[in-house]
């Protein structure tokens, strides 16, 4: 689908209906991380000056809000660390904050090492502190971060890049998903050997489904967050998925994967478009995180499967977004090549010859 092309879209009664096109991903930013100081932001007083400050009284609440909504937090803070971590446990906060950065670097970069370690475009980071300084010299050094003061705090919440539209059930596991991420990857950094040995360790079991409606509150909210492994870049909305999930000319697939140390929850998505002839894969992406869990040809590789089983050929959309030449490199690693354009998207095509087998250290499973 173009940025300005209105598909029909038929359904199962036989009604057809005119699908609104796939929103540009820059009209729906939201954010994604909140990056707080601790001195006068987090609680009032310096630590370093007087090791008995206050938690200022609305935090709590906000950090907790935040964290109901999927949106994850952490810290960039001028201080001693092991003081102010243990002031923070002695809050009950510390669990919230992820990759906090608590040292004597300058605030742009503790939070662009933040960003690094999550793995999010710096668009989607807000920044909490007191300091005018401070404030302005991340918005010199990142001028996409959303800087707030302090003194706003009370007003925090009900920005609309604080407000998701939808609240997931993967939303609100998604910090403790993030830890359990934290300990794979230090189970990974220890591990001596190949990376398909380690993978192995893992026993993950990957499941790819057609996608129901108790899943497009997630699918919506998978094409807004997924921006770098995301073919396209263009995001649908429930409306939009829910049309196509019923259609008898499309496959909207989900992808979910678990591993000993958790869940990972719903993190990708196809959506195919079939015609007697022609089978194009208008959409495929998945979530930052599983980036180096070696899964990330699975879902292309079983629809390309079942492409070769209907007899039909076999296309993909690409459309570069800034961000996501790893998705074309995917492409071109997985056998496509390049045969034209169309409505500003770059389109490739497989032989569906030599199709790559799914990876021996994942229990791939195969449901409806």
């Amino acid at each position: 689908m173009s940025q300005t092309e209105t598909p029909i879209v038929t359904l199962p009664a036989g009604a057809e209906v005119a699908a609104p096109p796939a929103k540009d991903k820059r009209k729906a930013k939201k954010i994604k991380v909140v990056v707080w100081d601790l001195d006068n932001t987090v609680w009032d007083g310096v630590l370093l000056e007087d090791p008995n400050v206050v938690l200022k009284p609305q935090v709590p609440e906000i950090v907790r809000q935040l964290d109901e909504r999927g949106i994850l937090q952490s810290v960039a803070s001028k201080n001693d660390h092991e003081a102010a971590m243990a002031k923070l446990r002695e809050l009950g906060l510390d669990e919230y904050f992820l990759y906090p950065q608590i040292n004597w670097n300058s605030k742009a970069s503790s939070i662009e090492q933040i960003r690094r370690s999550i793995n999010i475009g710096i668009d989607a980071v807000a920044f909490v502190d007191d300091q005018p300084f401070e404030r302005e010299e991340v918005s010199h050094s990142h001028p996409e971060v959303l800087c707030i003061d302090t003194a706003d705090l009370d007003a925090l919440l009900d920005l609309p890049e604080m407000n998701p539209e939808f609240i997931t059930d993967d939303s609100r596991i998604r910090r403790r998903m993030y830890m359990a991420d934290i300990e794979r990857n230090q189970a990974e950094s220890d591990f001596v050997g190949p990376t398909d040995d380690f993978l192995a360790t893992l026993g993950m079991r990957f499941v790819l489904a057609r996608c129901e409606e108790d899943d497009l509150q997630r699918a919506e909210e998978l094409t807004v967050r997924t921006n770098q492994l995301n073919t396209t870049g263009y995001t649908y909305s429930y409306e939009e998925l829910n049309a196509l999930r019923q259609s008898p000319d499309h496959l909207l697939l989900v992808a979910s994967l678990e591993d000993k140390y958790g869940t990972y929850g719903k993190i990708g998505l196809a959506l195919v478009e079939k015609t007697a002839e022609v089978w194009t894969l208008k959409l495929l992406l998945m979530s930052c995180r599983v980036m180096s869990r070696g899964v990330g040809t699975i879902m292309m590789n079983h629809v390309m499967g079942l492409a070769r089983e209907a007899g039909v050929k076999f296309r993909a959309e690409f459309k570069h977004n800034g961000r996501n030449r790893m998705m074309y490199v995917t492409y071109k690693f997985g056998g496509f090549r390049e045969v034209g354009e169309r409505d500003g998207l770059l389109l490739l095509e497989h032989d569906l010859e030599g199709i790559q087998p799914f990876p021996d250290y994942v229990d791939v499973r195969i449901e409806g």
